[in-house]
């Protein structure tokens, strides 16, 4: 019985496989078709002679610290909104606000980066500004729900006994609750500034500055030299927070 269920299973999924190549029409014999790769192979190798002339790299290093100045600060904004909205989402404010604060934050995580980016750059004009904005409304809704989380399986123990004590619900939460969350929530927002930094590349395609806004007036003038640069400019912007999230996560948390 169980290995007829386990027959079923796999079938199912080899169908919905099947179906969807046919769905979606998907061929994926033309990606090994010699006309193909010729053309891929021609247009990558207008990627092999990067421009490394001073002035496009000095225009190469002001994106890169717009574009990480983007995300951390995008990020940090999130983190405060998100503990912000997490204590009522986490019942610590009575029913009737959690279940608005969670709608909230459903709100805020299901609407993509891009599109906040959208919004933000008719809101707030071409520029860094509307990325942060972005990034920070999106990244809220995200670390909220997962703050929200850590709060409510949070003991209630240490909290409770500085309530009896006499101290206040601001003092409980800050030296009762908080101290017990503040390695996992740490833990949280890098991980979410590592996600950043690379959609913060990526917003700059509808506007919103950084690495991205370049990259994407380099393609659109066919200047692949240019373009080469910004993508290895990128690559090396991510591994060096990778690195230094990597290192913080080590120092500082210990979950």
């Amino acid at each position: 019985m169980k290995r007829l269920a386990t027959l079923t299973v796999l079938s199912a999924i080899g169908l919905a496989v099947v179906s969807s190549f046919v769905y979606l029409g998907l061929d994926l014999r033309t990606l090994a078709d010699s006309a193909s790769l010729a053309q891929m192979g021609a247009y990558a190798l207008r990627f092999a002679q990067p421009d490394l002339s001073a002035a496009h790299l000095h225009a190469i290093g002001h994106g890169a610290l717009e574009t990480l100045a983007m995300s951390a600060l995008g990020t940090l904004l999130a983190a405060a909104l998100g503990l912000f909205l997490a204590l009522p989402a986490a019942g610590r404010c009575g029913w009737p606000l959690q279940g608005l604060t969670q709608l909230l934050l459903n709100a805020l995580r299901a609407i993509p980066e891009l599109v906040w980016a959208v919004l933000m750059v008719l809101a707030a004009g071409l520029g860094p500004n509307a990325g942060t904005l972005a990034l920070a409304l999106h990244t809220a809704g995200v670390l909220g729900r997962l703050f929200a989380e850590a709060l409510q399986n949070t003991p209630p123990g240490p909290a409770a006994a500085l309530r009896l004590q006499g101290a206040s619900a601001w003092m409980a939460f800050c030296y009762g609750t908080l101290p017990n969350l503040w390695a996992q929530l740490l833990a949280y927002t890098l991980y979410r500034w590592e996600n950043n930094i690379r959609m913060a590349s990526i917003l700059g395609f509808v506007g919103a500055g950084g690495l991205g806004q370049m990259l994407y007036v380099n393609l659109s003038l066919f200047q692949e030299a240019q373009a080469s640069t910004v993508i290895l400019s990128m690559l090396v912007l991510v591994l060096a927070v990778d690195l230094l999230s990597g290192w913080a996560r080590q120092r500082w948390v210990r979950v």
